[in-house]
Parts: structure tokens; C-alpha cells; sequence
């Protein structure tokens, strides 16, 4: 009997410690599950938090030239996108299609000089001068001839592709302007003192780009550099960018030739009534 009741309580313990392994194991385990609920409550939190943005700003100098002259900075736009491995998605930028971006044809000019639009966008090109006008551009973003088309009249382009729009007509070789198509809404074109704002912009590591109107157009190269933008460093700097030296957007006619002189009997030339 003694033998029976000592077996008896050694099973006993045994179903007890058992059954207090099993306890044990139920606490560890809850406690991590209450841990990891925890971790995803804090970071489901961080995601919704806004992120810390402040308004970048920068200076564009003429290098070599001097700051008390202004007027000899050349247009200079800069843009920002996240870096290649950034936790930062840049927030998808709406086309503009209502008719509202313009690249107005008068006095044998575009006006404005310099449109940055977002991707997908419709730019008009409306003539507002009293003489036919030849639209065209034959670099990087967007390849198009608009033919020629009278006072009065218009026609739509679809800016469809990133990068930069150099555009012409192939009739007055004065007449130039710059169109910037662009996937972030990160942008600044600069003031006539060479000044840079770019408002909202979220702390992080991002690629700079900027893009100057100096020199010939086939010349002319998109620099970039890597920058941080953190509250101890939320400055561009400033920006150094060659002169225009005179030679703003020189270029051929659609042909790849020099422009012909004009021909006061061509109708193209004359005034219409």
C-alpha cells in the first residue's frame, strides 16, 4: 500500500508541474502576442503621424558672377525626388487637363517662357498673334510639329513623359520656351534675384535636381546631387549655375537647318486681317 500511495503521489507532482509548464507556457506566449500587438499599435500610430515638412530654400549665383547684378542669373528650375532606397513615396501628382496650362503665342513670343507641369498633362498652344505660327519641339519629353496654323486658332499637346520640353517656332527664331514635366509637386522656378522656395517638404534623404537655361539646348544637362533635408539642415544652399552668356535656347529650325531670312511676300509672314 505504501509503495501504491508513494506512485500515486509522485504522479501527482508530476501532473502538477506539468499542468504549471503548460501555465507558464500560456503566460510567455500571451505576453509575446500582448508585446507584438503593442510594436504594431506603436507603428500603425507612427504611420498615421504627419510627417515633419518645412520649406526648403535656396540662392541661384552666376558662377563667377557677381551678386550685386541679379538680372545675369539665368531661369533655373530645381525639383526634388526621394532617394533610391528612401522610405518616402512621393505623393502621385494629378495631370492638369481642363485647358488651364497655356503657352500663349503674342508679339512673336510664348508666354509664359518657363511652364512646369505635372505628367500627363494638356498644354494649349493658342495663337494670339495676327501671323500664322509653327509650333515644335524635338527633345527629350515630348517630339512634336504642330504644323503651321493661322491667328486665332489653337492646338493641344499631351506632355506625357517626364523630362524636359524645348519648344519653337519654326518660323520666328525668336520665339522659345521651356516645358518641365515632372512626377513630383517638390518644385521651385526661380525668382529674378535667383531666389528658391519649395514649401512642404518632408525631412528625409532626396535627389536635387536642377535644370539652368544657359547654352544650346543639346548642350544643356540636368545636374543632380544627393541633400538631406532635416531640421539642422533644411537649406538648399546656394546653387551655382554657368551664365546664359547670350546664347539663350540658340537653335535650328525643324529641319535641323538655319533659319531662313524672311520673305516679306510669304503669306506666313504677313499680317492677317
Amino acid at each position: 500500500m505504501k509503495m501504491v500511495e508513494r506512485m500515486m503521489i509522485q504522479q501527482m507532482m508530476i501532473q502538477r508541474l506539468m499542468s504549471q509548464r503548460v501555465m507558464s507556457q500560456r503566460v510567455m506566449s500571451q505576453r509575446v502576442i500582448v508585446r507584438r500587438i503593442v510594436i504594431l499599435a506603436l507603428l500603425l500610430c507612427a504611420a498615421r503621424l504627419p510627417a515633419q515638412v518645412t520649406t526648403v530654400r535656396g540662392r541661384v549665383e552666376v558662377i563667377g558672377g557677381r551678386p550685386w547684378h541679379p538680372a545675369s542669373v539665368p531661369a533655373t528650375v530645381v525639383w526634388l525626388t526621394p532617394q533610391p532606397g528612401s522610405a518616402y513615396e512621393v505623393p502621385k501628382v494629378t495631370p492638369r487637363t481642363d485647358g488651364t496650362l497655356r503657352l500663349v503665342q503674342k508679339n512673336k513670343s510664348f508666354e509664359p517662357h518657363i511652364l512646369v507641369v505635372p505628367v500627363g498633362s494638356v498644354v494649349e498652344f493658342p495663337n494670339r498673334d495676327p501671323f500664322f505660327h509653327n509650333v515644335f519641339s524635338l527633345f527629350e519629353a515630348k517630339r512634336f510639329d504642330l504644323g503651321l496654323y493661322e491667328a486665332g486658332s489653337s492646338r493641344m499637346v499631351h506632355f506625357d513623359r517626364v523630362g524636359v520640353s524645348y519648344i519653337f517656332c519654326n518660323i520666328h527664331p525668336e520665339m522659345s520656351a521651356v516645358v518641365i514635366t515632372l512626377a513630383t509637386p517638390f518644385y521651385a522656378i526661380s525668382s529674378a534675384s535667383g531666389q528658391l522656395s519649395i514649401p512642404d517638404v518632408p525631412y528625409g534623404r532626396w535627389v536635387l535636381h536642377i535644370w539652368s537655361e544657359h547654352g544650346l539646348p543639346e548642350a544643356a544637362q540636368t545636374e543632380t546631387r544627393d541633400i538631406t533635408i532635416s531640421e539642422a539642415s533644411p537649406a538648399l544652399g546656394v546653387i551655382r549655375v554657368p551664365s546664359a552668356s547670350g546664347q539663350i535656347l540658340a537653335h535650328k529650325n525643324k529641319y535641323g537647318r538655319d533659319y531662313d531670312q524672311p520673305t516679306p511676300g510669304n503669306p506666313v509672314y504677313r499680317q492677317q486681317p
